[in-house]
This record gives structure tokens, C-alpha cells and sequence, in this order.
């Protein structure tokens, strides 16, 4: 059985091996091929390497981003009555911004319609953590999730797989290929499943850190840079902040914990750094929606973003009154020395929740509620040799002594009266133009 296709995978690799440009054509062919099964795996891979070797112009990866888009199907908020707003994080540690965030802007009159995933390694997944709260359920269809975006203004659920199934089978093989680093396939692997779920305006927080993605702020400025350009070139109002994952987010990294955490926040309280993240995000998406008026900060205040939290579990099944689970051990990691904590890793502190069953080393493994890192100090602290700075809790005793070894190195402590670097928040803005 032979079929024509318009043009031959070869030749594609060659071009981009040979430093060129791909045509649109060649982009439209070979996306499209390669989710047909006409292009093999390991030509792709080989496609893979060329461009994480060679780069791809914004023109190339705008036309690579929407052949991705059109593998599969959009989605169509128009006949909402508000705008849309939408967050992207590229995943840190103790990075649970959207869990208040979502009925936050949702209480500001946005749409939030956030489509989240698992988690997989050392940063936690969004559907992971709400999974913790009693009867909540993370798969709904299209006509749950217009309903609810109608009547409760926010929803967090699992994608559906009908949205850029380009990118889901382009992804499993960059996993195995050594080809995750490429910025034009990490941009348009993200912006393919933004731009298609479509939303009108995107907020992207890159992480910049140890416990992030992109270690280096110079990286994730060229990744924040492509991504707003994919964003703006598809009509998408679209911004990027670039913040600091060297420490984690808050004072819990684990799925019960950090929902407690995000209830505290919602409740007016709460660690300083998810709240200031929270409302920086908040402000932006309202900005990208029109409704730059209005202070998220009132909605936190007056309980109308609690109330929005409220009905939006139950609108999934859950209920915002039951008792999280709680792990069955807990363990102290103690203070070394007297000093001020200077710094807290955070790479270590997601790989030590990742260890006590927080995350999962492959998509199918379970995940348990109640495990992961309780925070009692922060970088600054004034602690006290033998005080507790990290509480490990997990069902499975058995696991602490590998959660205590990827703690080994990760925090240091210093004499009083020492400061810790200086390592604002938000470290910078990306926008179009």
C-alpha cells in the first residue's frame, strides 16, 4: 500500500539539521503526518534534536505552535457572560498559587477556566493537591465545565484529550529523546494547549531557580519572551512574570498541605509570599480581561473570593468543610545551629515531598493526600539549634530516611545579624512589543 504525502520527512530533518528554516508547509505536513503515524517516532526524534540544536525563528514556532493547535479541537468561551482569563506556572515547588488564585479572579467578575495536569517528579501537580479534598472530582465535559464558568465563574479541571494531541504525543517523546530542554518545543507544547483552550487573556509565571524548570534567568527570559510572542501572534492578550523558585512557595510543599495552606489565603491569612504571588497574578489577569479596576486585594478581604472557593468544589463534587486527610507519621528535621536560616532549596524540599509520596515517579503511580514538607522557617528566620525547622509527614515511615537525604544540603545558617540575598519575588515583566 503506498500513499502520496505532499512532502518527506527526510528532507524535513535535513533542513533543520542543516541550520534552515522549515517552510509553513513542511510545519503543517510534518505535525500533521506525525500525529497520523506517517512520520515515525524516530524521525521526529531526530527532528527533535535538530531543533533543540539549531532554534527556530518566531515566525517558525508561531506556524509549529498552530499546526499544533489545529491537530485537534478548540475550545469556545464567547457565549459567556464575562471574559476569560487564564494562569500558566511552569512548576515549582510548594507552588499552589492556583488554587486561591482561580476564585479570586473569579470574584473579581473574570472567568477562570483552568485547565491543570498531574504532577509529575519534584513539582506538584494542581488536580493532585484539589484530589486531597473529600469526593472532589477533576474530569468534567464540556457541558460541566461552560455551566460551571457560567455559574460559579471558575473551574480547575483535567484537559480534556481532545485539545492538541500533537503535543501529548510530541511530549512523551521529547521525555525519552533528551529533547525537554528545547525552548521552541517547550513554548509551543505550553501555548498550543493555551491558545487552543481559549481563553483571552494568559498570565505566565515562569519559575527562575533551583526548584524551577529553567535554572537560569536568562533561559527563562528567552522561554517568557517566545511564549508571549506565540500568545500575542495568536490574539491572545498575553503576559509573562518571571519569579524566584530558589525557596519554596509558602510554608507546605504536599497535597493536603498545601490545600490547607490555600484555604488559609482565601480565609485573609496566610503566608506573605503566596498571597503578594496570588495578588500579582490576580491583578495582571484582571488587566488582560479589562478589568484592570478592579483590587483583587477587597475580594480577599471581604470573603467573596472564600465564597467563590466554596462553590467551586462543591460544583466538582467536593466538600469545602470536610477534614483533609492528615499522614499517619510525622518526623522534625531539626536546627543544626543558632543563626539566621540563610537559604532553603527548593529543588530539595520538592524531591524530599516527591519521597514521602507527594508526587509520583511515572503518570500512573498513586499519589498519597497527606504527605509531604511543613515549613516552619524561612530564609531571614532567627532559629535555634534543636528547634524544628521541617516537619516530613507520610503514611509510609519506611520513606524518611530517603527524604531526609535529599534534605542533606539544603539549608544553610549563619551567624545573626546575616541577610539573605535579596531575591525579590516578581524578578521581572514580560509583555508584547
Amino acid at each position: 500500500m503506498s500513499t502520496h504525502e505532499a512532502h518527506d520527512a527526510v528532507d524535513v530533518i535535513r533542513t533543520k539539521r542543516d541550520g534552515g528554516r522549515l517552510s509553513d508547509a513542511q510545519v503543517d505536513w510534518v505535525v500533521d503526518a506525525y500525529t497520523r503515524g506517517v512520520v515515525a517516532d524516530e524521525q521526529m526524534s531526530a527532528l527533535a534534536m535538530a531543533i533543540l540544536l539549531n532554534g527556530m525563528d518566531r515566525a517558525e514556532i508561531s506556524r509549529w505552535t498552530a499546526a499544533m493547535i489545529a491537530s485537534g479541537e478548540r475550545m469556545d468561551f464567547s457565549s459567556l457572560s464575562r471574559p476569560t482569563a487564564d494562569k500558566h506556572s511552569t512548576g515549582g515547588v510548594g507552588d499552589k498559587i492556583t488554587l486561591p488564585l482561580a476564585p479570586l479572579v473569579a470574584a473579581c467578575g473574570v472567568a477562570v477556566p483552568q485547565l491543570s495536569g498531574r504532577g509529575l517528579g519534584h513539582t506538584g501537580g494542581t488536580l493532585d493537591k484539589l484530589e486531597a479534598i473529600p469526593g472532589w472530582r477533576a474530569a468534567l465535559s464540556n457541558d460541566e465545565m461552560m455551566r460551571q464558568l457560567e455559574d460559579v465563574g471558575a473551574v480547575i479541571c483535567q484537559a480534556g484529550s481532545g485539545l492538541a494531541p500533537a503535543d501529548r504525543k510530541l511530549y512523551a517523546l521529547r521525555d525519552v529523546t533528551g529533547t525537554v530542554e528545547a525552548i521552541p518545543l517547550i513554548a509551543s507544547s505550553i501555548m498550543s494547549k493555551k491558545i487552543a483552550e481559549g481563553t483571552g487573556a494568559l498570565v505566565l509565571d515562569v519559575k527562575v531557580g533551583s526548584g524551577a524548570f529553567m535554572k537560569d534567568a536568562e533561559r527563562a527570559g528567552e522561554l517568557a519572551r517566545t511564549m508571549v510572542a506565540l500568545g500575542t501572534d495568536a490574539g491572545v492578550h498575553t503576559v509573562a512574570l518571571l519569579t524566584d523558585m530558589s525557596t519554596p512557595l509558602g510554608l507546605t510543599a504536599g497535597n493536603a498541605l498545601e490545600v490547607r495552606e490555600s484555604v488559609e489565603v482565601l480565609a485573609g491569612g496566610g503566608p506573605q509570599d503566596v498571597v503578594d504571588l496570588t495578588l500579582a497574578l490576580a491583578r495582571e489577569m484582571l488587566a488582560g480581561a479589562g478589568r484592570g479596576d478592579v483590587d483583587p486585594a477587597d475580594a480577599l478581604r471581604d470573603g467573596r473570593a472564600m465564597d467563590a472557593w466554596r462553590r467551586m468544589i462543591a460544583a466538582q463534587g467536593g466538600d469545602p468543610d470536610a477534614p483533609l486527610p492528615v499522614a499517619r507519621e510525622t518526623e522534625h528535621v531539626l536546627a543544626p545551629a543558632d543563626g539566621v536560616l540563610l537559604e532553603l532549596d527548593a529543588l530539595a524540599v520538592g524531591v524530599a515531598a516527591w519521597r514521602l509520596g507527594a508526587g509520583r515517579a511515572r503518570k500512573e503511580d498513586p499519589v498519597q493526600a497527606g504527605a509531604g514538607v511543613e515549613l516552619h522557617a524561612k530564609p531571614g528566620t532567627v532559629v535555634r539549634a534543636g528547634e524544628p525547622l521541617m516537619t516530613l509527614h507520610t503514611d509510609t515511615p519506611e520513606r524518611f530516611a530517603r527524604a531526609r537525604e535529599a534534605l542533606a544540603d539544603a539549608v544553610a545558617i549563619a551567624p545573626e545579624g546575616s541577610r539573605p540575598a535579596d531575591r525579590p519575588l516578581v524578578i521581572d515583566r514580560v509583555a508584547a512589543g
